[in-house]
């Protein structure tokens, strides 16, 4: 018999079994598929040497007016600037105690009572100290990481090293800055005091279910010029002028809303806009998730309605809550948990229109939909979905693989990022096991092909203002290290540069791809394997090919045979036999790159027995 040519067509297929999967990639793992060949994804190093502390929810690049290249990153504690290398805390403030006397307690051990009525904080958020004295041996100026609540008016600290005696009431007159509270990495149910309608469950008994949830931090970072401005989910919108220099904090935009759902900048009208906001601005207790309101044109200060200013509101009608923003062309969409909708600049006295768009067709995070030239692409709860003028459900060819192990815990924090080098939408998300981001579901929309993944990324931006592409990973068993902080628990981030190099940061990509079964005379013949005759672009390193034999689609792997090839190499000569095989092509060193053409193999008819 001549060679058989061995080129599968491009992209994953996981809605298939092996045997329907004929012609198919049915598996793979760090494989992308361009110009309709797979090839072994490029490699990432690190782009600061430090890592972050908590989990990167957004983040946003961009040039100030002197051409000062920042990256912004928001996480689950704090927000950063990264300027020339170096990261910067810039998070906000939530309150100052000035002038507190005599505020800590020791006890000859780590721990420190902080006393200090009405602190407002949390277990988990950050408070810097200074101008205080040395008590019992330790220097309390500097950042602490809150380990308890004790009650109002207390809390503690943990300190590095244990004091030397115990102390009540010590450490002179100094400052306490307390940072805007940390947020939960997942969006978990509300329990205790507070959390429910008045009279549910029974007084005085603990919550075992809960009708209220505490959603995970977000962020939604922009710029207006050059001034950064960034919303916190629920929270406040605070704004970072370059000009006041990297050790200037983050603050609250004067009479902007103090509770919002996202933040973003309309443009090229300038308004700033947000979502899921206040009917009575500077009161978040009537916070609508369904109103948008934006600032007069031209300037962030002004939210306020009058016959002068372009300043007003709107309210979406279809859904529960504002999720997510994106500006597309000519407009912004405006996704709620249910529908599409388009916010578009129309000029006085109106200044912005709405009109729905679509039903049943929402979205899975407010990070999941990114817009390229004017069409853009989602994520929803259980499918894929695109608008290009209409709503459109999006055909994948791992659809089930995708939403059948996704963790439901976690979901929101999907997040899509654009890959213009190779046309690619990349989702990354959580499978089943895990609560963290650990997963990659890619599509290119050019070739309409699909590949999915174990690349873990929190958040990802295009080569726009840098020249790679910027992400981040989240490692939650690990101890940022970009700044002291006495008693930081675990939880960083680390950001890379990516499509560099062949290898993960120095360390090996493990990349594989798996093909439906190759058979002859439709199984009823056995096949008889002899050679490989292979067919590889831009090859570095070495390739392995493994073929798994069986004799019918329900039986396990009877004969498995693993090859090799260099980018020298001719032929292998190998000796298989089955009614059916699977091909796995694998490379798993420091170094490794390629390309698979068409590959030949010599197969034989080996009877019928």
């Amino acid at each position: 018999m001549p060679l058989v040519n061995f080129r599968p067509a491009p992209g994953i297929n996981k809605e298939v079994t092996d045997y329907t999967g004929q012609g198919k990639w049915t598996d793979g793992d760090m494989v992308r598929f361009f110009q309709g060949s797979a090839q072994k994804i490029k490699g990432w190093e690190k782009f600061i040497s430090t890592t972050l502390v908590g989990a990167a929810r957004d983040m946003h690049n961009y040039v100030a007016l002197d051409g000062t290249r920042y990256n912004v990153i928001g996480t689950d504690r704090k927000l950063y600037i990264i300027e020339e290398g170096n990261a910067f805390d810039i998070t906000p403030l939530r309150k100052t105690s000035s002038s507190l006397s005599n505020p800590f307690t020791t006890n000859a051990t780590t721990t420190v009572v902080v006393t200090d009525t009405g602190h407002g904080a949390t277990k988990g958020d950050f408070v810097t100290f200074d101008s205080f004295s040395a008590i019992d041996g330790l220097d309390m100026n500097g950042e602490f990481e809150i380990q308890s609540i004790v009650n109002t008016a207390a809390y503690t600290v943990t300190t590095s090293a244990a004091a030397s005696g115990s102390t009540a009431s010590g450490g002179g007159t100094g400052n306490a800055k307390y940072q805007i509270s940390i947020g939960p990495e997942f969006s978990v149910p509300a329990f205790g005091w507070g959390t429910d309608t008045w009279g549910a469950g029974g007084w005085g008994s603990p919550s075992t279910t809960s009708n209220v949830t505490l959603e995970a931090r977000q962020w939604s970072l922009d710029n207006f010029g050059q001034i950064l401005v960034a919303t916190v989910l629920n929270g406040g919108a605070f704004e970072w002028d370059p000009d006041d220099g990297v050790s200037t904090r983050a603050s609250a935009i004067t009479n902007a809303p103090t509770a919002s759902r996202l933040g973003l900048v309309s443009t090229p009208d300038r308004h700033i806009l947000f979502m899921g906001t206040e009917s009575t601005i500077g009161t978040p207790g009537t916070q609508d998730d369904l109103l948008i309101r934006f600032s007069s044109q031209e300037d962030r200060n002004t939210y306020q309605p009058t016959a002068e200013n372009t300043a007003g509101s709107l309210r979406i009608a279809d859904g529960s809550r504002i999720v997510a923003a994106e500006r597309s062309r000519g407009q912004i969409l405006v996704w709620t948990d249910t529908s599409l909708h388009a916010m578009q600049f129309i000029g006085p006295p109106f200044t912005f229109g709405l009109r729905q768009l679509g039903q049943n067709c929402g979205i899975i995070g407010s990070h999941a939909a990114v817009d390229i030239n004017g069409v853009s692409y989602w994520m929803s709860q259980d499918s894929f979905f695109l608008f290009d003028g209409s709503v459109k459900k999006l055909p994948c060819t791992v659809e089930q693989f995708v939403f059948n192990n996704i963790n439901q815990t976690g979901s929101e924090n999907a997040f899509a990022g654009h890959n213009g080098e190779f046309n690619e939408i990349m989702w990354f998300y959580n499978r089943t096991g895990s609560n963290q981001i650990n997963a990659i579901v890619a599509y290119n929309y050019l070739e309409q092909t699909w590949w999915t993944g174990t690349l873990s990324r929190t958040t990802w931006t295009d080569r726009e203002v840098y020249d790679n592409p910027v992400a981040t990973e989240y490692f939650e068993d690990t101890v940022a290290n970009n700044e002291v902080i006495s008693g930081l628990t675990d939880g960083a981030t680390q950001v890379f540069l990516h499509e560099t190099g062949n290898d993960a940061d120095g360390t090996a990509i493990t990349a594989f791809v798996k093909s439906g079964v190759v058979q002859i005379a439709e199984g009823n013949d056995f096949a008889f394997v002899s050679k490989i005759i292979p067919d590889i672009e831009n090859q570095a390193g070495t390739l392995n090919a493994k073929l798994e034999f069986k004799n019918y689609p329900n039986n396990s792997t009877s004969v498995t045979k693993t090859t090799s090839f260099t980018d020298t190499t001719d032929f292998v000569s190998l000796r298989g036999r089955g009614r059916e095989f699977t091909v796995n092509i694998v490379s798993n060193t420091t170094g490794t790159a390629w390309r698979l053409g068409t590959q030949r193999f010599d197969i034989q008819p080996d009877g019928r027995r």
